[in-house]
């Protein structure tokens, strides 16, 4: 055995192949915002949807399942509009970055195309766009596109306005521009004269203290020649006078010279035009109608009914009267943007709401389910201590969330989740030593005043509001506000003392009381400047608390010692305490920029006076990253951006709490590493989406991230990182190149239920588990690799251990990997070789394949299932005769597994070999901390399942032996020479005496086995033999970790004797009456029969 490597060619500060990394997403499938629908032309079953941090996503029935068709093609996750080609429904367009300029709201990088119905998508142009909020396609060129750009939200920006593209965005012109300040907010095209247009332009803006909705450039424009000129038309007779704000517009295709219009103005309103905008009237000026303008200001006319229009805003409204009487279509989440209705079937239609996207075919009195989309946008997060551990967060436009990491029914399902608390915005912290109790920030989705702040329990079920100062204060700016708390405040527990628990406003406060009272224990730590505390929304007052400025963002207590605090304000100020908040000094880094957010201070948990801060600006039109070290408690600060992306802005940061100088960054597109303290950084791929990531945590060697449009992910196993970054990584060099293997972590064995798939077929599959919904299908990766795509669930952890290689080119020779007990005996052995086996029996042996190593470029996973070998003998397929072709896969209850037993927790190596050398690790294997099952519980469990596991070999290879024999005979008898009718006496002899050992070896066959099956299910039409009996036996054995009950041995000992019985039978027919009918044989010249 060598154990000694050489030395990797992998340098500490670069890894390759981070691309090779396996992500899970372990849910939920309750969906995020979506502001952008379209639906196919042709096809009544397919939608689209642009998810607003989460990609593009189809459906192909109607809504029932969504898939993701982007990832792996776009560089930014948000998508603002999406438009399919009326005359070519293969040709999709999709505009990147959201215009409803939310808090959240997220940046994109131009347009995508689509020639394939979503297969593969490329980028086309306009980068620099920032925010698209509309794409219109000319009804019979899939090639001539016109595109509403907003432009950035957060800065002047040359790029905003309408453009056009004649050759299918390989060219673009800017056709139509208002300022830098206004962009393009809306556009619609009439399909009966695609050379009129109506375009509206919005100058609003965005910072971290307001949003600006209106001014002087919010207006109207229209064309009549296909853009090539354009009429400002804002100010015509009957359009609201003074200072306009968003403005929202819609051709109707049922009447020529019929327009709409909402409009944000002081006389804001519905607003129609029966002669192509020339003059106006206002039809409603209904407030439910003009909601929050900024955030909504969605009109669209029916495609038949000239009367009949329809406005999407907290809901969803119709009128089929001209506009002056609406009344509500509800949906299944408030908040509703965009809608898509199909112009030859008005009763087909999908919408967009900050639930997801939903398909109605009866014009909206039913809806489908938003509760199948992987999109959550979560902001921060927090795991607890239970086995396995749950992910909490709070999810934007809906309720705090708890999901499991993992589950016993093969999939985490939403019905697993739990829902503490109704928080939508804020920190999320629950109680270390007792996870029933959880605080939620929870400003915008609760009552209770300023500064909401929940402290739920599980166990009763019960919710009560502890805020600081729980005063209504909606409609008042911020500086007229006792105490300051923005979208999302902290909270946390000591790490000290479970019993008291910090939030802070513009203050840090604390409790130990569960918040029945609260302490302040610092002064203001912001810049507290008045003229960015007020109120917020520009034309219309919007103050529902998500811009409260001046307030701290992040707050840290050392883990080292009680007492040591650092904030971090979203105003850019950094403090420090050192004596319990009795004192506290500014340490803000000198060359940090004027108002930065400070989103993240980490305090490293392997020096006490280490300190990591993240920081961003890109509210302020300054998008680059602004990452901090200090190693003397904050008072003197380095930068760590290295070479970190100058674009990608910096959101959460985290340190390895195992390898020192180990950091993860969160960011717009996805997560960066550094293995070497923020000198060189690298992002994380695999198949992790470009997502942004909000919040990151590592629980039990796994990287947990809470992603702001794609839901929870978790990379199992930080070993291979942790390995590379500490340069301890063990690695073999070959000529073919290097093999880096890595000692599988500490695994717990888990058991599923055992009916997990047991409905599994060749397409969809509905139930995880019996009785349980939720539906995924397997699917076979371009690598060839078979995994499951869930489609409404979050994926499991692999379900065994984790077996960990790198590989920095293909060896020349097949890799082999061998499974050992702790004293170095084999258990089993895997190949990245295929077995060298016969197409068809391979085929008939499916369920019995061996699985092969991967082997590519980079990271590969092996899963050992932690099962020993099944039974040694199996049966020879080449000797059945089956009578039919086997149609599905599903098993009867009461199946036998064709595998051996678990391994008992404890000690065991793995031998990782190539060519001529190896290496071998050793890894512990270790009892769900749930159960009271015994070393000696595992050991029963496991000489039972080994018994039984014997025994069906032992039968196995009975009935081969008689199958052969009797196959032998068969042929025999088939001969020409018994088939006369003059047969010499010593021929009848034979063929009597070659029939009755048949039937003899028959009849063992048959008491050992059931031959009358003609599918798995034909138990209920025929007896279970003793083959079927013993291994049926083992789901009484295996269905738990636990000793088996002593009426199994009993069966077992009684199977045993009968099974006996049989074997002592055919060993007396082997050695007394085929030794006899072969002595026949040779008498009559004839070849005998070979055993």
């Amino acid at each position: 055995m060598n154990n000694s490597v050489s030395k990797s060619s992998v340098t500490s500060s670069s890894i390759p192949h981070l691309d090779t990394l396996r992500w899970r997403s372990i849910g939920p499938s309750r969906g995020g915002r979506v502001v952008a629908v379209a639906g196919d032309p042709v096809n009544s079953q397919v939608f689209y949807f642009g998810a607003v941090a989460g990609g593009i996503w189809k459906t192909v029935d109607g809504g029932t399942y969504w898939e993701n068709v982007s990832d792996g093609f776009l560089n930014s996750a948000a998508v603002g509009a999406i438009a399919v080609a009326p005359s070519d429904n293969n040709v999709i367009y999709a505009g990147m970055g959201e215009s409803t300029i939310r808090i959240d709201v997220s940046f994109g990088d131009g347009i995508y195309k689509s020639t394939d119905a979503g297969k593969t998508w490329k980028n086309i142009g306009l980068q620099k766009t920032r925010h698209v909020s509309e794409i219109r396609v000319h009804p019979e060129n899939p090639d001539l596109l016109y595109v509403s750009a907003f432009g950035d939200a957060f800065g002047p920006n040359k790029d905003r306005g309408i453009y056009r593209s004649k050759d299918g965005g390989e060219n673009w012109e800017q056709i139509l521009f208002r300022s830098e300040k206004a962009g393009a907010i809306d556009l619609s095209m009439d399909p009966n004269n695609p050379r009129i247009l109506y375009a509206s332009f919005w100058e609003a803006y965005r910072n971290f203290w307001s949003m600006n909705s209106g001014g002087p450039d919010s207006s109207l424009y229209r064309s009549t020649d296909g853009g090539d000129s354009w009429t400002e038309i804002t100010n015509n007779p009957g359009l609201p006078k003074g200072t306009k704000g968003k403005i929202g517009v819609s051709i109707s295709p049922a009447q020529s010279g019929r327009i709409w219009a909402i409009i944000e103005a002081e006389e804001a309103g519905l607003y129609r035009s029966d002669n192509g905008g020339d003059s106006w009237i206002k039809t409603s000026g209904n407030r439910d109608l003009i909601h929050r303008p900024w955030y909504y200001c969605h009109v669209f006319a029916d495609p038949q009914h000239a009367d009949t229009v329809y406005i999407t805003n907290l809901q969803m409204w119709k009128s089929t009267d001209g506009g002056t009487n609406f009344s509500e279509i509800t949906t299944p989440h408030g908040d509703n943007h965009d809608l898509w209705i199909d112009p030859n079937n008005t009763q087909r239609m999908v919408q967009g709401n900050d639930g997801g996207a939903c398909v109605s075919y009866n014009g909206g009195e039913t809806w489908s389910t938003i509760y199948n989309q992987l999109t959550a946008q979560f902001y921060r997060m927090d795991i607890d201590n239970e086995f396995p551990y749950r992910v909490y967060a709070t999810q934007q436009d809906n309720t705090s969330i708890s999901v499991p990491s993992a589950s016993a029914y093969g999939a985490i399902t939403l019905q697993e989740s739990t829902f503490p608390g109704t928080g939508e915005s804020g920190f999320i912290a629950v109680k270390p030593d007792d996870s029933d109790i959880v605080y939620i920030g929870a400003v915008g989705s609760s009552p209770g005043g300023e500064g909401a702040l929940q402290h739920y329990n599980h166990k009763t079920k019960q919710l009560r509001l502890v805020n600081i100062w729980p005063e209504e204060k909606y409609g008042w700016a911020p500086k007229d506000l006792k105490y300051r708390f923005s979208w999302t405040f902290p909270i946390s527990f000591s790490p000290h003392d479970t019993g008291t628990v910090y939030t802070c406003g513009n203050h840090v406060f604390r409790t130990t009381n569960e918040g029945h009272s609260w302490e302040n224990i610092s002064p203001d730590l912001t810049r507290a400047d008045e003229s960015k505390l007020q109120v917020s929304g520009g034309l219309t007052i919007d103050s529902s608390g998500a811009e409260h400025y001046a307030s701290i963002s992040t707050f840290a207590e050392s883990p080292h010692q009680p007492g040591i605090y650092w904030t971090g304000s979203d105003d850019g100020l950094v403090y420090t305490s050192r004596d319990g908040g009795k004192n506290w000094q500014n340490i803000t880094p000198p060359n940090l920029p004027e108002w930065s957010y400070i989103f993240c201070i980490e305090v490293s948990v392997h020096d006490p006076e280490t300190v990591f801060l993240s920081a961003t600006r890109y509210k302020l039109n300054d998008y680059r990253p602004l990452l901090y070290k200090s190693t003397d408690g904050g008072q003197n600060w380095s930068s760590i951006n290295g070479d970190y992306p100058k674009t990608e802005i910096s959101r959460v940061i985290r340190e390895d709490p195992t390898c020192p100088g180990l950091l993860y960054v969160g960011a717009e597109t996805g997560i960066f590493m550094s293995s070497n303290s923020g000198k060189n950084w690298q992002k994380l791929g695999g198949n992790f989406p470009v997502v942004p990531v909000y919040d990151l945590k590592i629980k039990q060697d796994d990287l947990v991230v809470a992603t702001h449009g794609r839901s929870f992910w978790i990379l199992d196993d930080l070993t291979p990182l942790r390995e590379f970054a500490s340069k301890s990584s063990g690695s073999t060099k070959e000529d073919s190149g290097d093999v880096q293997f890595f000692a599988p972590r500490t695994t717990f064995r888990r058991t599923l239920n055992w009916s997990v798939n047991l409905f599994l077929g060749d397409g969809k599959n509905y139930s995880p588990d019996f009785g349980l919904p939720g539906t995924h299908y397997l699917e076979t990766t371009a690598e060839g690799e078979k995994r499951f795509r869930y489609l409404d669930m979050g994926e499991n952890p692999p379900e065994g251990v984790i077996v960990n290689y790198f590989l920095e080119s293909i060896p020349e020779q097949p890799l082999e990997l061998i499974i050992l007990d702790a004293g170095g005996k084999e258990i089993e052995r895997f190949s990245s070789k295929l077995p060298d086996s016969d197409p068809k029996e391979k085929s008939n042996n499916q369920e019995e394949e061996k699985p092969k190593l991967p082997l590519k470029l980079g990271f590969n996973r092996f899963v050992w299932n932690m099962h020993y070998p099944g039974p040694e003998v199996k049966i020879d397929k080449a000797l059945e005769k089956p009578g039919y072709q086997q149609l599905g896969r599903i098993a009867p209850f009461g199946g036998g597994s064709s595998s051996g037993p678990v391994a008992s927790p404890g000690n065991y190596q793995v031998q990782l070999k190539t060519g001529k050398h190896e290496i071998t690790h050793s890894f512990e294997i270790i009892k769900d901390p749930r159960l009271k099952t015994t070393a000696e519980d595992f050991s029963a469990q496991f000489e039972l399942w080994s018994k039984i596991r014997n025994s069906v070999s032992a039968i196995n290879s009975a009935i081969n032996k008689v199958r052969k024999i009797n196959l032998q005979i068969t042929e025999l008898l088939s001969r020409d020479i018994f088939s006369g009718t003059d047969t010499e006496k010593a021929l009848t002899a034979v063929r009597k005496a070659a029939e009755l050992l048949m039937n003899n070896f028959s009849e063992i066959e048959n008491q050992l086995t059931q031959n009358q099956y003609e599918t798995p299910s034909d138990r209920l039409r025929h007896p279970t033999m003793l083959k079927e009996r013993m291994e049926a036996l083992v789901s009484v054995v295996s269905v738990s970790d636990a000793s088996p009950p002593e009426q199994a041995h009993a069966v077992y000992e009684d199977l045993s004797a009968k099974i006996e019985m049989q074997l002592t039978q055919l060993k007396k027919l082997e050695e007394k009456e085929l030794p006899q009918l072969n002595e026949q044989i040779e008498q009559a010249g004839i070849p005998k029969l070979q055993a």
